[in-house]
């Protein structure tokens, strides 16, 4: 009864900022880093990597796509070194200005007819410094919420910054839907560029935003009792690195089939089944509507059930979800394509990733939270996310276009999940720094 009064309190008015923050940050990175995934398939095959044969096209372009996510890593390290050292606030700033100055420049950049192999190149680099820059950003942005987080709403807090993927990734979409609406060669030679260019006013909203922020309690509680660490990495692995290894697991049924659900979809839509380009963009654009909406209920939900038990069930949806989604995709028609996608991603993706960022950082003490929760965060999805459509693009072609191998590969995603979250903590009610 304590607990379900407690859960009624009302968000303060540094509570509704905090979250304010964490959500409007997390929607301005993860609206930048999609942008590259969406166009990759529409652009970036055609007018950076042009091939006689599209499919060389594609998997070049969706192969700069997965190296970025082998930065993110890299940047986990760096950045989450400065937050566990010298604060989150700081840290998130930073991370900001470099995603949103990386992808402002994408908008900009002459294609391959005008500048040759200097035009690749230069996507690629820029698309490294995105995943240097969100590496990161997703840590910081999350302790920001869940740091500041009652210990009876950690889940509802923590549910927060994963809106903001959600977010990100429909302004993103919409934006192109919208676009998609002009003739095939004006969308062609400028029109795609116009949302990467929109990226600056939204970076400046964000930067507003943080700089008026202070440092989390959990934070400088660390700092007044001297219990920051000369090497967070290292301290990591050496007390941590069980912790590591659960959340890098954990983190590959929730990156895995969100990027099948919303990036490969849109090649795999207009290419192998040839279906309408906005139609598909559509799907996804409600499908993520759908998750916006359901991630906070389901990030409340566990702070009265556990983050484990939702977590499992979503895991368990997903992996029996395979098999029908892509019987429903191969159908080729509009209402199949609208079900499959708000079904996987709307629907059934959404415990899991509502819950993931609270769990990680439960498994994790203050002053190496930081490093914790990104570096394993960002290791799974290197491995598991980055990498989803460059794996079922080429089990396509492998397998003569046969969509059997792709369902079998999502399962998998859902079982190697399903292992590492058996050996996560459960710390609802708990006090975050005990």
């Amino acid at each position: 009864m304590a607990r379900e009064e407690t859960t009624s309190v009302p968000v303060s008015s540094v509570e509704r900022k905090v979250l304010l923050a964490s959500l409007v940050g997390s929607a301005i990175e993860w609206y930048d880093y999609f942008l590259y995934g969406t166009v990759a398939g529409l652009v970036f095959n055609k007018r950076f990597f042009p091939s006689e044969d599209p499919f060389v096209g594609l998997m070049i372009a969706y192969s700069a796509f997965a190296l970025s996510f082998f930065m993110r890593p890299l940047g986990g390290i760096l950045f989450s070194h400065f937050g566990d050292r010298h604060g989150r606030k700081r840290t998130l700033v930073l991370t900001l200005s470099l995603m949103g100055g990386a992808t402002a420049l994408m908008g900009v950049l002459p294609d391959y007819e005008a500048i040759g192999i200097w035009a690749p190149a230069l996507l690629v680099a820029l698309r490294l410094i995105q995943g240097l820059g969100l590496g990161g950003e997703w840590g910081g942005a999350l302790l920001l919420a869940v740091e500041y987080a009652p210990k009876d709403r950690r889940g509802f807090f923590g549910s927060i910054p994963q809106i903001g993927v959600t977010i990100g990734m429909l302004l993103g979409t919409l934006s192109l839907s919208l676009l998609s609406l002009l003739p095939d060669e004006a969308f062609m030679s400028w029109g795609w560029r116009v949302p990467f260019l929109l990226s600056l006013a939204l970076i400046a909203f964000g930067l507003w935003i943080r700089t008026g922020l202070d440092e989390t309690p959990s934070f400088k509680k660390a700092l007044g009792a001297g219990r920051t660490v000369r090497l967070p990495v290292v301290e990591t692995f050496r007390r941590h690195g069980k912790a590591v290894l659960v959340t890098t697991g954990a983190k590959v049924v929730e990156t895995a089939p969100f990027y099948l659900f919303s990036t490969f979809i849109v090649s795999y839509a207009t290419g192998t089944l040839e279906m309408d380009r906005r139609a598909v963009l559509n799907a996804v654009s409600l499908a993520t509507l759908v998750a916006t909406v359901l991630i906070p209920l389901m990030g409340a939900l566990s702070d009265r059930v556990g983050r484990r038990k939702l977590y499992v069930a979503g895991a368990v949806l997903l992996m029996l979800y395979a098999f029908p989604y892509f019987w429903l995709l191969d159908l080729r028609q509009g209402w199949a394509l609208m079900l499959a996608t708000v079904l996987g991603l709307g629907i059934l993706w959404a415990p899991v990733t509502a819950v993931l960022g609270t769990l990680f950082a439960e498994n994790f003490s203050t002053e190496v939270r930081y490093t914790g929760v990104s570096l394993g965060y960002q290791l799974g999805a290197s491995l598991a996310g980055g990498t989803a459509p460059l794996i079922a693009t080429a089990l396509l072609r492998a397998f003569d276009q046969s969509s059997v191998p792709l369902a079998f590969y999502l399962m998998l995603t859902a079982l190697i999940s399903l292992v590492a979250v058996a050996f996560a903590r459960e710390a609802r009610g708990r006090e975050l720094d005990g």
